[in-house]
């Protein structure tokens, strides 16, 4: 999340706004101005050097906090910054500075900033809109976090049905062991004429097995299929056997 905003205009803190309880180097007044002339003065010597380009974002080693820089481009020496944790996205806090830039130029005129003498009370009605743009980037935050977890979930549900998948093939292709032979054996029918095996067989079952002969599967597929125990479908192939429909390979 953003804990603090900062303005700084000539190396002046214009706007504070914390967010935060823990204390870092803008919580007290005097910090707060020492820290406001050392970002202004770092801006100012990298726009010295067209090689270096501009400072966007800075992180300092003794503390978690990143910070985020915007420098407006309309009025000189006029910088935003944003100090943020790891539960933020830098291109989420980049997009709200540009935002608070936009906003803080159509509140006050540019008269206004640029001829401001000091005084950071001139700027204090701008704090709710401040708490609006962290709220709004909390709200963002929180919706990655969500899209993560439901990405994440996706993930892991997407590997373990691969996992199923690749066990009911291997169980489809490798006969579990202690089976008896015939459970291998292919039942075909042994004449192209259709047959409606209601006349010949009784019970629903066996009308089940009737239609799951194909040449291609075995007993034991036909039983996985439909559910039953190996010997039961075995008997029905025998029967169909018997009736000359069908042949056992």
């Amino acid at each position: 999340m953003i804990h603090d905003f900062l303005i700084i205009k000539d190396g002046l803190p214009l706007l504070f706004k914390n967010f935060s309880i823990t204390k870092n180097i803008f919580s007290e007044a005097d910090s707060l101005i020492l820290v406001s002339g050392f970002f202004s003065a770092l801006n100012s010597f990298s726009d010295s050097f067209e090689d270096l380009g501009t400072i966007s974002e800075l992180k300092l080693s003794n503390n978690e906090l990143k910070l985020s820089f915007l420098k407006d481009s309309s009025i000189p020496n006029l910088i935003y910054i944003a100090t943020y944790d790891e539960k933020s996205k830098p291109v989420n806090v980049l997009r709200i500075l540009r935002k608070l830039s936009r906003t803080f130029l159509q509140k006050f005129s540019i008269d206004d900033i640029v001829n401001w003498k000091g005084n950071i009370n001139e700027f204090k009605s701008f704090d709710d809109i401040l708490t609006a743009f962290v709220e709004e980037e909390l709200r963002e935050s929180d919706t990655g976090f969500k899209e993560r977890v439901v990405a994440l979930f996706k993930c892991v549900e997407e590997k373990i049905n691969e996992e199923t998948n690749l066990l009911t093939l291997k169980s489809k292709l490798d006969p579990p062991p202690n089976l008896p032979n015939y459970c291998n054996q292919i039942p075909r029918f042994t004449s192209l004429k259709k047959v409606n095996p209601k006349y010949f067989l009784t019970g629903e079952t066996s009308h089940k097995v009737f239609y799951q002969i194909d040449g291609k599967k075995s007993i034991r597929q036909i039983t996985e299929s439909l559910d039953l125990n190996h010997e039961q479908v075995y008997n029905i192939c025998k029967n169909l056997v018997k009736f000359g429909f069908v042949n056992l390979a």
